[in-house]
């Protein structure tokens, strides 16, 4: 990680895809975040036990290892220090009734990988964090 300047925000990106991985994190950090990976819910779980302040949660559905993305958002929402942290979950693969579920737990946002630029997704991002409440 980088040394954060003041209002420098700090990502987790979840996501087993590794090209696609590395994509996401160059655009984040271009745009000015300060940016963490995992391709499993382990890794996510140890990075969040580990690191002061995640601020926000780019999320895939299917992930590496035991659990995918609704095991962890089960997991987050369900521990009072991090029940808070904004996630945005970014599939292709997720059914309509995993994405009711993902929202009914409480995802801020829920994007078709294929159908939202990786600029539209960060632009969306950036806004909900400087205008939480809006």
């Amino acid at each position: 990680m980088t040394n954060k300047a003041k209002n420098q925000k700090t990502i987790l990106i979840v996501e087993d895809e590794r090209p696609l991985l590395e994509a996401i994190k160059s655009k984040l950090e271009q745009n000015g975040f300060d940016v963490v990976t995992a391709r499993t819910v382990e890794q996510a779980i140890d990075y969040l036990e580990t690191i002061k302040k995640i601020d926000v949660i780019w999320l895939d559905h299917y992930l590496l290892g035991k659990g995918n993305g609704l095991d962890f958002v089960v997991k987050l929402k369900g521990d009072k220090k991090w029940n808070n942290i904004p996630i945005f979950l970014v599939s292709n693969t997720a059914s309509s009734a995993k994405v009711q579920t993902y929202i009914r737990l409480g995802v801020n946002k829920y994007y078709v990988k294929a159908e939202h630029r990786l600029d539209k997704i960060i632009e969306e991002m950036k806004s909900f964090l400087d205008n939480p409440n809006s």
